[in-house]
């Protein structure tokens, strides 16, 4: 009986071993699984250089942490000066023998004021070639400032040629000023504030002698005469007799009106008239009118 029971054990043992041997085989890893992990893993290969490419040596290449900061940063460009724009035509005809002038960037004012092709006008460049000073300086647009040069050169010089002595100053009483009319609050612009006007109060002449354009003493004719050669070439021309602000000097302007319509207002009179003579204004007194 003792052998029988003994085979029986065995018998058991084996069965029980039987039963457990598919899970240990489920646990343990197969020979190639094992091999598949241990197997080195191949790296990339290095992609080939372009022809002609220098590789960037390692102590020029930027730190990466400053692009990680932030990816946007580029080397900052020295700033480029703009280039001015070219002169104007109206300019090259005053620098290729009527004018003695520069170019300026007007500084545009509260509302409509200022201007584009500004010039400072200096001087004008008379037939024989002196210079006539305008005192002070003129800042005026292009266009006015050549239909200046031109009314002093072909009308001015002529007129005063029988006097004897050559023209040396024209008195700018008033040119470029940030303004409206007659210097009222909420007025119309003046053309004065778009630099497309200028007040002159006199005409000197190379002997010293002062030819005012509003003094009666001064030859009738030869007051007729500056005043249609003013009215032909300017749209606006006041003087004594037009508003009560111009009593003193000239103003002429290249206003555009509609129509082409133009103002002439300068009343020449004669000395034994019997209407006192206007005072004279003080030098630093601002002019008035348009």
């Amino acid at each position: 009986m003792k052998g029988f029971g003994a085979i029986i054990l065995c018998l058991l043992a084996a069965a029980t071993a039987a039963a457990k041997e598919p899970e240990r085989r489920r646990l343990r890893p197969s020979f190639t699984a094992v091999e598949r992990i241990r197997a080195p893993v191949p790296l990339p290969r290095p992609r080939p250089r372009p022809p002609g490419v220098a590789p960037i040596p390692s102590s020029h290449t930027p730190a990466m942490e400053e692009f990680a900061s932030n990816p946007e940063t580029k080397p900052e460009s020295p700033p480029v000066a703009a280039e001015p724009p070219p002169p104007s035509a109206c300019f090259l005809r005053l620098a290729a023998g009527l004018a003695v002038a520069q170019t300026m960037e007007l500084t545009m004012g509260p509302g409509e004021c200022g201007a584009t092709d500004v010039v400072r006008l200096e001087a004008i460049i008379l037939p024989d070639r002196r210079q006539a000073v305008v005192s002070p300086p003129a800042t005026l647009r292009c266009s006015m400032a050549e239909a200046v040069a031109q009314w002093v050169r072909e009308d001015i010089v002529p007129a005063l040629a029988p006097l004897g002595a050559p023209l040396a100053t024209v008195d700018n009483f008033a040119s470029y000023e940030c303004r409206g009319r007659n210097r009222i609050a909420g007025a119309k612009m003046s053309e004065h504030g778009l630099a497309n006007a200028i007040d002159v109060r006199a005409f000197v002449l190379a002997d010293r002698k002062r030819i005012e354009l509003t003094d009666r003493a001064v030859s009738m004719d030869l007051r007729n005469g500056l005043r249609a050669s003013a009215c032909a070439r300017f749209t606006t021309v006041l003087g004594p007799g037009s508003d009560g602000f111009h009593e003193s000097h000239i103003h002429v302007d290249l206003a555009e009106r509609r129509n082409g319509y133009r103002l002439c207002q300068w009343d020449v009179r004669p000395l034994d008239e019997g209407i006192p003579l206007p005072p004279e204004r003080p030098a630093e007194a601002p002019p008035r009118g348009l």
